[in-house]
């Protein structure tokens, strides 16, 4: 096989490299960094619940109130400190996300091929620019094999153009894609310095538009907020009105405001995403994209190519075919000459710095035969690249004699139409393709060209050739990929195979791995002869799809997309690019995946492993379940702070504050955590992978859910009032009043944490799940609420009362009742 060496490069040694990196700098953008801190505080600043215990706490220390006031300042302190430990832990994630997709370049050090990351290129590297990589420097071509590049983030120009050494324009730009082929270039700019550089394009300068459920839940707080602004003006009117002082009113109508805010709910989205993000990279799956995090989930088909992704991309020369001998031979057999013949015109046929598994290969099986190696002695002249339907590419070798050698390799449909054959070689030819691609076998044709003249044919079927044989190779499927399809099917998401190969390899590979519907398969020319209305059901029956193209496969993600399913589409190549793009979500192999493959995907499986895809979807499940939890917990938990603050003052009960805002602000620092930390550390529920997919509604909870969390929220109200109620008719005063209130939110609260945890399965069940979270957070909480009540400095200051056993035990049944009375529920659903 020939290596950069063969091509006399050898590339920098280490310590050219350092030389060039002291000398020139790094291959990076120089844009303004971003103080994420400073931002951080910016948007802090603007938050409605800091703005309210500024105002709150401004109140007291002008009413004289120094207490309360300094207590707000340190609860400002604490919720901006949370908020920025909150969003730190976001950005972290994602700044390792980002770490992780930053692209790759290979490079020739030392005599060595290697993969580095693009920043660290220096000038006089030699870079290799393969099919589907993104170029990460300006450089001069020294090599290339059919070499083109799209170049149209610099010119505009759409369609590739074709660049050699010796060309008119030899050069190659960073930020443009290559094509097809692969050359060896030596880098002349970095960074700043390239063409890109020059005019200001960063690659790093993404926006990050909102995704629907982040807007979904935006408005929602929005909402929210207008309703607590239009409570808050009512209320201080009321207030006034009844007292006459302006800053007193204004101080229990802010009370009010306080407890109608859900400021957790961004907080909880945010984290859960990022997190989200977070355990998927740990689990060898890199999410390019938060909004990607919400619709796994969804999924409902995954349209996964075969190569390297159903079966393990090992593309061993298995048999070969001969016309001289009609014999089907196993490849590692003593060859005879007809079949070495064969391999040493297919390995012709192939790039002399070969790069795809095959024609790796077929270099591989011809160095192991020839005694002398005839590769260094010839010189490509000409190339046609890997074109035309179904597809074929032809290479031209010329000696120093003059000697010519014109070799072709592609579908054997392809070099049977442009060879000489008699009727009964075409009729053998085509059983052998039917018997060996029935048992799975990957085939390319082979041909060697007849050219008499000096001028080359414009395009490589003009050529005439001889049909010498058919390569086969055995790509065997991964030994996990069954359970994979099971796994998939269970979870009530349909599998379709789309695949390059014909219709029988596709077939065969489908029916070893069980793959359901493997019996009926469609090829892209006639998917293309369809409707867009045929082929709308056609996708709902067929789940084979052999011999496709780009166009082809585009059309199948838009047609399954017409039918309303949520569309994850598996690709490596610079081809998949568009139906990676168009799906819903975009999967690019790690290992096997160009680099366009990866830019135009939504998440990288980094291990090419298909059963990550399985993880991935029951992880964004998860995340999206847990995420409905905890902002239903947040719905239900602040009706009853709500209720229990305007109530008594809407209906002039006798203790018509109850609350101040120091008290609201301690159910919020007490019931914050246990949303974004609880919920999100949450287990995924056994029975999540054994339901069909959520649909991806318009609504982030249905009806019925957001019912669920307004009545549990009622009764909790009905639970605080009905103690309330209790302690005056018993005559006690307000201070114990207002301590039996808040007992009965608090174990209230403990109480709908571990009821909500699942809204199918009994407390008793999802008590057992693993969550260490759990006796952290309500040992935290009883411990707080102990200290409350009997360390005197705080049960002074928050006008608490010590209350009585009684007292307690009432509190404490009260509160447990408002929210176990649910466990029925689920008991009638699980019925």
């Amino acid at each position: 096989m020939n290596t950069p060496k063969d091509f006399g490069i050898s590339g920098l040694t280490d310590q050219e490299v350092m030389a060039s990196r002291t000398k020139y700098g790094s291959n990076t953008f120089d844009h303004q960094k971003e103080n994420s801190f400073v931002d951080a505080l910016k948007s802090l600043a603007k938050e409605p619940m800091v703005i309210l215990l500024l105002v709150a706490s401004a109140i007291y220390f002008i009413t004289g109130n120094w207490g309360d006031g300094i207590f707000l300042v340190a609860a400002i302190i604490l919720v901006g400190s949370i908020s920025l430990y909150q969003d730190s832990r976001s950005r972290k994630a994602l700044e390792n996300l980002k770490n992780l997709t930053q692209p790759k370049s290979k490079v020739i050090r030392n005599g060595e091929v290697i993969a580095i990351d693009s920043h660290e290129l220096v000038i006089g590297d030699y870079f290799m620019a393969e099919e589907g990589s993104t170029i990460s420097a300006d450089g001069v071509i020294q090599h290339s094999n059919d070499f083109s590049v799209n170049e149209s983030i610099l010119t505009g120009e759409s369609l590739p153009i074709y660049k050699d050494a010796n060309g008119p324009n030899p050069e190659i730009f960073t930020g443009t894609t290559v094509a097809s082929g692969l050359a060896i270039a030596q880098i002349t700019a970095i960074g700043a310095k390239t063409s890109l550089g020059k005019i200001g394009k960063s690659l790093d300068q993404i926006t990050v538009e909102k995704t629907p459920l982040e807007l979904k839940i935006s408005n929602f707080v929005k909402l929210m907020s207008i309703w607590g602004g239009a409570v808050f003006i009512l209320v201080w009117i009321i207030n006034y009105l009844r007292s006459g002082a302006v800053l007193d009113s204004l101080l229990k109508a802010l009370t009010l405001a306080m407890s109608i805010l859900p400021e957790e709910i961004p907080v909880a989205f945010t984290t859960f995403m990022a997190l989200g993000a977070w355990r998927l990279m740990k689990m060898g799956i890199v999410v390019k994209q938060m909004k990607t995090v919400e619709t796994l989930g969804s999924a409902t088909v995954i349209c996964t190519d075969k190569t390297g992704t159903i079966t393990q991309n090992k593309m061993a020369l298995a048999k070969l075919f001969t016309l001289q001998t009609y014999a089907i031979v196993n490849a590692d057999e003593n060859l005879e000459q007809p079949e070495k013949d064969l391999i040493k015109m297919a390995m012709w046929a192939s790039e002399p710095i070969p790069f795809d598994p095959m024609e790796v290969a077929l270099h591989n099986a011809y160095g192991s035969f020839s005694q002398v190696d005839e590769r260094p002695n010839y010189k490509m002249v000409h190339e046609y690249p890997l074109g035309g339907k179904p597809p074929m590419m032809t290479h031209l070798f010329e000696n120093e004699k003059g000697n010519l050698i014109i070799a072709a390799k592609g579908a054997p449909e392809a070099l049977i139409a442009v060879s000489n054959l008699t009727s009964k070689q075409i009729e053998k030819l085509q059983e052998t393709i039917y018997n060996l691609g029935r048992e799975g076998y990957r085939l390319l044709a082979v041909g060697q060209g007849i050219f008499t003249g000096s001028t080359y044919p414009e395009h490589q079927q003009d050529f005439k050739f001889d049909f010498m044989g058919l390569v086969a190779f055995y790509d065997p499927p991964k030994d996990n990929i069954s359970q994979v399809l099971q796994d998939f099917d269970k979870a009530g998401i349909q599998v379709k195979l789309v695949t390059g190969d014909n219709a029988n390899t596709a077939m065969a590979i489908a029916k070893q791995i069980n793959f359901i519907g493997y019996e009926k398969s469609m090829t892209g020319d006639e998917l293309m002869q369809l409707t867009d209305q045929e082929l709308k059901e056609k996708v709902k029956t067929v789940n084979v799809f052999s011999r496709m193209f780009p166009d082809a496969k585009l059309r199948i993600v838009n047609a399954l997309k017409e039918n309303n399913q949520i569309v994850a589409m598996t690709g490596d190549g610079v081809n998949d690019g568009p139906a990676l793009k168009a799906s819903h979500i975009g999967i690019a192999m790690g290992k096997k995946g160009t680099e366009i493959a990866k830019e135009a995907a939504s998440l990288i499986l980094v291990d090419d492993d298909l059963s990550k895809m399985v993880d991935a979807i029951a992880m964004g499940r998860k995340i999206y379940t847990n995420l409905k939890k905890a902002i239903q917990y947040i719905i239900s938990i602040h009706i009853p702070i709500i209720l229990t603050v305007f109530i008594p003052l809407a209906l002039r009960w006798i203790y018509p504050n109850i609350f101040s805002p120091s008290h609201v602000i301690l159910l919020e620092l007490i019931m914050g955590p246990t949303c974004s930390i609880i919920f999100e550390n949450e287990p995924m529920e056994k029975n999540l992978m054994d339901k069909r997919p959520r649909p991806f509604s318009t609504t982030f909870f249905n009806y019925k859910e957001l019912a669920t969390s307004i009545l549990q929220g009622l009764v909790i109200t009905i639970g605080a009032l009905f103690i309330y109620r209790y302690a005056v008719e018993a005559s006690y005063s307000e201070s114990t009043t207002r301590t039996m209130v808040f007992l009965v939110l608090i174990v209230a609260n403990i109480f709908l944490t571990l009821v909500n945890r699942s809204f199918y399965y009994s407390i008793f069940t999802t008590i057992r799940y693993k969550n260490s979270l759990v006796p952290l957070i309500i040992g935290i909480t009883i411990l707080l609420t102990l200290l409350l009540l009997y360390l005197p400095v705080l049960t002074h200051f928050f006008e608490f009362e010590r209350l009585t056993l009684t007292q307690i035990g009432m509190s404490i049944i009260v509160g447990t009742v408002s929210v176990l009375w649910y466990e029925l529920v689920k008991w009638g659903k699980r019925r």
